[in-house]
């Protein structure tokens, strides 16, 4: 038998760390060359960073990425790598991955299909290549030196023989045979780059009928909630219709802000997984490495295409898909098997971005205003997590040396019996602002939460603060500010009096601002801007309520895996959620200010996500709910979408947030609406028609 081992690299790179990007790919290149690996699969434009955005239209930028691409080639000795980076061409850019073998550039292939919908402008930069054709370009590496490369829609033949690592095994007696068994062998590799898989008319389906033999997949998919089932599903699906081998290889962590990566590496032949990576890994990358037969891959594409060089349309094999991971794999990575994953997903996807965000913006920390309610103590909680995960995959040596820009970390003793401790107590400070309007529950909840996660804690008196702005403004307006008419105005100035001290907290403390506001609160604007929303980041606006609840309870009861449940917020979960503003005689509370949160949740869904008019969305709540009153749930649909049009500035001003599935609001990088409208009142009208009938 034939064998030739094959990796897959997941890389937390930088959008135009240049020296870090690199050298991240050189590293894995060396990782990849000890273990044996031919053919390694770098992610999507891993050299330049994905999130380049608009300088991807600079010339400096293109300049700079052939100029790295260069110092990377001859770390390629003794393997195939594939590498991406924008490339332009008659005046046009194109995303592509390059193939080097063994020290030389063998050519550019380039993506055929842009994504351009949700997260993605991909077209706003490149162009898409057409399918069936081919050029050369002129590259100048030196000074006055040029030289011709292949660009397009390529396929790779390449003999197995030129890749000094092909044939390799780890038992020398048997290296020997294997080698001078590929010696007369070729190879043919071909490339779906991410969006290229993803689509009806997937770029595999003409490389198969060129016959290709590997299938290369390097993407920069951003992470959403059951996405990774998705990918296994294609790529799974690819090897076997196509009889080929197929290595998919994603960019990992948080690259540049808002979208998180889970550095998701697998492995498939025809016949089914043959490896996958850790996701949501806190390293610097992640490499997957398989052995596929070359000869069986053959004999496969003889007996199972139905006409040769053709794709298989048959069903000769089941696609292996979750209910067939490979036991070898899902041992180390037992949390893929929880029942509870979206809750996992969630908690590490978050924790990983903000351990990317807090080294990567050079903050010293974070800081958060903490109320004694349901999302600052998420955010508190998801904080204590992140130090929990990082240290317990990267050890506490590990995760200094990763922070060790913040001088407080460095400082500590690994050997200091509190090092853990002062870890959480460093690198988070909590800050409880009260007023005559805040329960003892919430002012006694916040206190004992940051004892039992170990983060610094403080506790300050505003009221005299708000007294003096309402004093100060009383002669203004001629008469003292009421409840009675000025409910809005008085529940406002507490959120914004709150502002200037967490703010200073943060400056002094050269810490990161953390707002706690969620996605059902910016659809409604439940928030009061430049109060509850300052913040430099916002990790829970791309999720809703309905589920940070549900979140909360969870990790009460049961908590994630290898660390275990957190008991303390029973005493949170005790009340109803409230943002405390009004005097506590007047029971306050966010649903029933709003609407009930799985009401609010379903609307925003079907309007947001589906963009169903307030018709449609009634007839699909009345099917929920048969035992509600048309009347109250039509209400709700017209508070919701009144107060979703007149909130649209809030949500432009919003603190930068994590994308986390495909409901998000945030109209920077999903969901666009005019900031003045009409706001459906037409629609609204013959609602509310339909249900008076």
């Amino acid at each position: 038998m034939s064998t030739l081992r094959v990796g897959a690299a997941s890389l937390n790179q930088i959008p135009l760390a240049w020296d870090h990007n690199r050298n991240q790919i050189i590293k894995v290149i060396n990782e990849a060359r000890s273990l044996g690996v031919a053919i390694l699969c770098c992610p999507e434009l891993c050299i330049t960073g994905y999130g380049c955005e608009d300088t991807f239209l600079s010339k400096s930028t293109l300049t700079k990425a052939l100029q790295m691409l260069n110092e990377i080639v001859p770390h390629t000795k003794g393997i195939a790598v594939s590498v991406g980076l924008p490339l332009l061409y008659k005046k046009n850019i194109y995303n592509t991955a390059c193939l080097i073998v063994d020290g030389v550039i063998q050519g550019f292939s380039a993506k055929q299909n842009l994504a351009r919908s949700g997260v993605h402008y991909e077209p706003r930069w490149f162009t898409p290549w057409p399918s069936g054709e081919e050029t050369n370009i002129e590259i100048e590496f030196h000074e006055g030196q040029t030289q011709l490369f292949p660009l397009g829609d390529l396929i790779f033949s390449l003999d197995i023989a030129q890749i000094p690592e092909a044939g390799k095994e780890t038992n020398r007696e048997t290296e020997k045979k294997s080698r001078e068994e590929i010696s007369n062998k070729k190879i043919k590799i071909g490339f779906e780059i991410c969006e290229d898989a993803w689509v009806e008319n997937r770029t595999g389906i003409t490389l198969a009928s060129r016959g290709v033999d590997l299938i290369l997949n390097p993407s920069a998919s951003h992470f959403a909630f059951g996405k990774s089932d998705f990918r296994k599903a294609f790529v799974c699906e690819g090897a076997r219709r196509f009889g080929v081998g197929y290595v998919y290889a994603n960019l990992l962590g948080n690259e540049a802000g808002r979208l998180i990566y889970d550095g998701d590496t697998i492995i498939a032949t025809a016949e089914g997984l043959l490896a996958c990576g850790p996701r949501f890994s806190f390293h610097d990358s992640v490499l997957t490495t398989a052995m596929i037969d070359l000869e069986h891959l053959k004999d496969f594409q003889i007996k199972n295409l139905q006409v040769k060089g053709s794709p298989n349309n048959g069903t000769s094999r089941p696609i292996q898909t979750q209910s067939q991971k490979p036991s070898s794999y899902y041992s180390p990575y037992y949390w893929e098997e929880s029942p509870h994953l979206k809750e996992e997903e969630f908690t590490r996807a978050v924790a990983l971005g903000l351990f990317d965000y807090l080294r990567k913006s050079k903050a010293q920390g974070f800081v958060l205003s903490l109320s004694g309610g349901a999302d600052s103590s998420t955010c508190a909680c998801l904080i204590y997590l992140m130090v929990q995960l990082a240290i317990q995959e990267l050890g506490m040596g590990g995760f200094q040396q990763k922070l060790s820009a913040i001088e407080t970390i460095a400082s500590l003793s690994i050997s200091d019996g509190e090092f853990k401790k002062k870890i959480t107590q460093h690198l988070l400070f909590c800050l409880y602002q009260g007023t005559e309007n805040n329960s003892l529950h919430t002012r006694r909840s916040a206190k004992e939460l940051c004892a039992i996660l170990n983060v610094s804690f403080a506790e300050i008196e505003i009221d005299h603060l708000i007294k003096a702005y309402c004093d100060a403004l009383s002669p203004i307006i001629g008469r003292s500010l009421t409840w009675e008419k000025d409910n809005i105005a008085l529940q406002n100035i507490q959120a914004r009096v709150r502002s200037p001290s967490i703010w200073l907290l943060a400056n002094l403390r050269k810490s990161l601002l953390i707002c706690p506001s969620n996605r059902s609160e910016a659809s409604v604007g439940y928030s009061t801007m430049d109060g509850d929303t300052s913040g430099g980041l916002c990790p829970l606006a791309g999720i809703d309520k309905n589920f940070i609840m549900h979140w909360l309870f969870w990790l009460q009861e049961v908590g994630i895996k290898g660390i275990g449940p957190l008991p303390i917020l029973k005493e949170i979960l005790k009340f109803p959620a409230s943002a405390e503003l009004k005097p506590l005689d007047l029971e306050q509370t966010d649903e029933t200010d709003l609407m009930p949160y799985d009401w609010l949740d379903k609307i925003e869904r079907w309007f947001v996500r589906d963009k169903l008019n307030p018709s449609e969305i009634l007839t699909l709540l009345l099917e929920h709910y048969p035992e509600q009153d048309p009347l109250r749930l039509s209400a709700a649909v017209e508070r919701f979408i009144k107060l979703w049009t007149q909130n649209q500035w809030k949500r432009e001003r919003i603190a930068p947030s994590f994308h986390l599935d495909d409901e998000s609001v945030d109209p920077k990088t999903w969901c666009r609406y005019p900031i003045l409208s009409e706001g459906y009142s037409l629609e609204l009208e013959e609602m509310k028609a339909k249900v008076r009938k």
